[in-house]
């Protein structure tokens, strides 16, 4: 072709109909490499950084399926001189540019051409950078095309051993190209082509038959990954639990997805970066999925199989039965003790707490708030013992002396204690009123401290109330609707996820309640507010039952927030949680 003192008009063929990747599936990444378009592109510039000019010539071919379906050429005047170098290198003259459109006049048709195709491009960043620059600077949104390096495909498929280099010229010459590079934009388009084919043929053998997958293999992913990918294969398309397993059957990491396959082919790709994965890739030899009607039942299966299994590389929810509690001792003069279970006589306590120093910051903002004994000793209502240190400076009413009635010390120590997580409003009063003291005096550090422990004591009580709300009640049944159409149901009872299932779209959803319902699994009541499940368990269907799209279908007995309970103290923890200054945390709700 010959580049003459004059412009190369857009040329596509009349017989082409565009198709775009989201026509032809709802993932563009599932596409086929095969019937996938690409608009293969090449630019020549003056050189220089990307700015919004430069550019001197636009060569584009549109391929699919090995068939040529358009091309658009054109020279562009750079609106700059061309550097005699560029001239040298390319053959293209100041005259040839200077009767040319401007970049901004060619934008127009070179966007139309690249819609819904997959931009191809040897070192791509540079060609993408010059593109993006001229949208920038003239007005023009880029359309974000997926794009598709061949340098950086070429570095994951040939080895040293078979070229030397990356370069255009080299990969030309290695695929016997029909054309070979000219430094011509047209020219250099239509080698890449063929480049892009030849490394297409070798894609097979390392399992990448997608556009996504031949974006992801392009990138740069460790060996291990690689070599690991296929482990992937055949996964279903679904919500559920995915299980890395080790040689021994071992259960090495577990997660959830609303699409085990395409989560699980996350972790072969360039976007998994964490050092652990890695190392848990290396080790692992299958992935288990376990399917689930929904993303909630999906969330339950994956807290009880962390919690079952343990496995070494989940971090978070991996011991969720290790919980510590608050509660008062059975004695005349009763004082707190932190627990790790509780008792079926057991009638006052606070908790679940995730950590023992959790529980000891709310202890110490009780002991802060209501007169409750600090000492170890078993008390007697008939003989008596010396006071500590703490009755001398008027921080304990001295029961070991007999200091103060029994009848008192329930009603000014225990009581407040008692209904903390119904109504903690005698435990806040009393904090506030320390905070403001300290704050006051401008002991600022103390009074801090005082706040932390009240944020200690709230997050606790308010826990424990919304904990405790679901958890008696003996059956709960919602639905919300299904992506897909239908309805997601749940069948909870006493805070636990009982059975879940999908009613089909179309279809009424009655006859699977009633199935999930009659097969769900049996929960008995028991002793504190997560009497059958964890507390993580429970807080996901609380989650879950919050959204504003599910419906309550039907429940055992009403499910309910007291008006007077610590619930009400939601937005005075946020302020405690993260206030900069104690005058912030001494505002009441």
């Amino acid at each position: 072709m010959s580049y003459r003192h004059r412009t190369l008009p857009p040329v596509v063929r009349p017989d082409y109909v565009q198709g775009t990747l989201d026509a032809q599936l709802a993932d563009p990444g599932a596409v086929s490499l095969r019937e996938t378009t690409f608009v293969v592109l090449d630019l020549e510039t003056t050189g220089g950084a990307p700015d919004g000019g430069g550019i001197t010539e636009i060569g584009a071919v549109k391929v699919r399926g090995g068939e040529e379906l358009g091309i658009l050429a054109t020279l562009v005047n750079p609106g700059v001189p061309v550097p005699p170098f560029i001239t040298v290198l390319t053959g293209i003259t100041q005259a040839m540019v200077a009767p040319a459109p401007p970049v901004e006049a060619v934008l127009p048709s070179l966007l139309e051409f690249l819609r819904g195709a997959v931009l191809v491009a040897h070192n791509a960043p540079y060609d993408v950078g010059f593109l993006k620059a001229a949208c920038a600077r003239h007005g023009y949104p880029w359309p974000n095309p997926r794009v598709l390096d061949t340098a950086a495909l070429a570095r994951r498929v040939l080895t040293r051993d078979e070229v030397p280099n990356r370069k255009l010229g080299t990969l030309a010459a290695y695929f016997r190209t029909r054309q070979q590079p000219t430094h011509r934009a047209l020219d250099d388009a239509k080698a890449t082509v063929d480049v892009l084919h030849g490394l297409i043929a070798r894609l097979g053998g390392h399992r990448v038959h997608t556009i996504g997958d031949a974006m992801e293999f392009a990138k740069a992913v460790t060996p291990t990954q690689r070599r690991k990918r296929h482990l992937a294969d055949g996964l279903p398309h679904v919500p559920g639990v995915y299980i890395f397993r080790a040689a021994d059957d071992r259960p090495l990491y577990v997660g959830t997805s609303v699409d085990i396959a395409t989560r699980v082919r996350s972790y072969f790709t360039a976007a998994e970066k964490r050092a652990r994965m890695s190392e848990m890739i290396g080790a692992a030899q299958r992935v288990e999925a376990v399917e689930c009607a929904h993303a909630l039942e999906a969330e339950v299966r994956e807290l009880r199989l962390i919690g079952a299994h343990a496995p070494p590389y989940n971090r978070r929810s991996k011991f969720p039965d290790r919980v510590v509690w608050l509660k008062l001792t059975r004695e005349p003069y009763p004082r707190l003790s932190v627990v790790r279970a509780l008792g079926a006589d057991d009638d006052a306590y606070l908790g679940p707490f995730t950590s023992r120093q959790a529980a000891e910051l709310a202890a110490a903002g009780l002991h802060d708030a209501v007169p409750l004994r600090q000492c170890t000793h078993k008390l007697s209502t008939r003989t008596t013992i010396a006071a500590c240190v703490l009755a001398e400076l008027g921080r304990c009413a001295a029961p070991c002396e007999h200091g103060i009635s029994v009848a008192d010390y329930d009603r000014s120590a225990v009581a407040p204690f008692r209904t903390a997580a119904t109504d903690p409003q005698v435990v806040v009063d009393a904090l506030l009123a320390r905070i403001d003291t300290l704050a006051q005096t401008q002991r600022y550090e103390e009074a801090a401290v005082v706040r932390g422990r009240l944020a200690a004591v709230l997050r606790a009580a308010i826990r424990m109330q919304r904990l405790t709300g679901l958890t008696t009640i003996a059956q709960l049944v919602a639905a919300r609707r299904a992506p897909a159409g239908g309805w997601e149901i749940a069948v909870v009872r006493h805070g636990r996820l009982a059975a879940a299932g999908t009613s089909p779209p179309g279809v009424h959803p009655r006859p699977t309640l009633d199935l999930l319902r009659a097969t769900a699994e049996t929960v008995l009541p028991g002793t504190g507010p997560i009497p059958n499940a964890t507390a993580e368990e429970t807080e996901r269907i609380l989650s879950w039952l919050e959204r504003p799209e599910t419906r309550l279908v039907e429940t055992s007995t009403g499910w309910m927030s007291p008006v007077r309970g610590a619930a009400r103290y939601r937005e005075l923890l946020r302020r405690a949680e993260g206030a900069p200054s104690t005058k912030d945390s001494t505002e009441r709700p």
